[in-house]
Formats: structure tokens, sequence, C-alpha cells
């Protein structure tokens, strides 16, 4: 890992979106609550915010950090077809929280697939990536649209 201890503790915060491509039948199971497994974008939520807090456990040179505050947002999207996630994760460290975004962001996605894997195995996780990060010696990086 790298040493991060002569940083300062300063505020930072992440965000990383991704997208689930899926047929429009597909989608109707979420907007209109037949997904056999149930809520499937409040599962995900869940499961991303869970995600975000396990990050350390899954990549193997993160560092463990105090998170203070995770929030995913799925959004159905008629005209991807499928849904938008977007993962906000804030902490106040020494090392920024990207990865912990990008892990929210991803453990969502991987949620929505399972829950509609039984209606469609060929979904498609999409357009993974960080958008916004703040904090830290580098300062601010927002991603071109």
């Amino acid at each position: 890992m790298v040493d991060v201890s002569q940083k300062s503790h300063t505020a930072r915060v992440a965000v990383a979106e991704t997208a689930v491509q899926m047929r429009p039948e597909t989608l109707a199971l979420i907007t209109e609550g037949r997904a056999k497994k149930g809520d499937v974008l409040g599962v995900a939520r869940l499961a991303g915010i869970m995600g975000a807090k396990r990050c350390a456990d899954l990549i193997p040179l993160c560092h463990p950090l105090s998170i203070s505050k995770v929030t995913v947002d799925l959004t159905p999207d008629p005209d991807l077809p499928g849904v938008r996630i977007r993962a906000e994760v804030r902490t106040t460290g020494q090392t920024g929280v990207e990865m912990e975004a990008l892990t929210a962001a991803s453990v969502a996605a991987l949620t929505v697939y399972d829950m509609l894997k039984a209606a469609e195995k060929s979904m498609i996780i999409t357009a993974t990536r960080v958008v916004l990060k703040d904090g830290g010696k580098s300062g601010r990086y927002t991603a071109n649209p």
C-alpha cells in the first residue's frame, strides 16, 4: 500500500457512474414492479452502499477508510434502455474515495444483473467511470460528458 501518513486530512468526494443495458421488456419488469426477486432498484441501492463499505476487502491495495456518506441512485432510462447508476462517496481523510465510488456503482450494477438474469442473460454493464473527484493534493477532476 502507498504510505499516506504524511498527507493532510481533507474533505474528499468521488462520484462514479455506470449503466446496465437491457431489452425494453426487461426494463419493464423493473418499472412495473414485476421482477421475480423483488425490488430491483432498492436491493441494488443497498448492495452498492454495502460494496462501498467493503471496498478495502475486495481491492487488495486499497486503504480501509472511514466513509461519512454513500449515496447510490438508480434511474430507469427507456432511451438506453436500462438503468443508469450514480454513486457518490464522501470522507474526511488522507486518501480519496474513487475506488469506493466505483465499487458502489459496480456492485449495484451487478445486483441489477443478478436480480434480472432469469429474464435476460444478455444485459451489458457499460460506461463505468469516475465522473468527479475532489479533495486532496491533486484537487478537482471532472470528466468530460
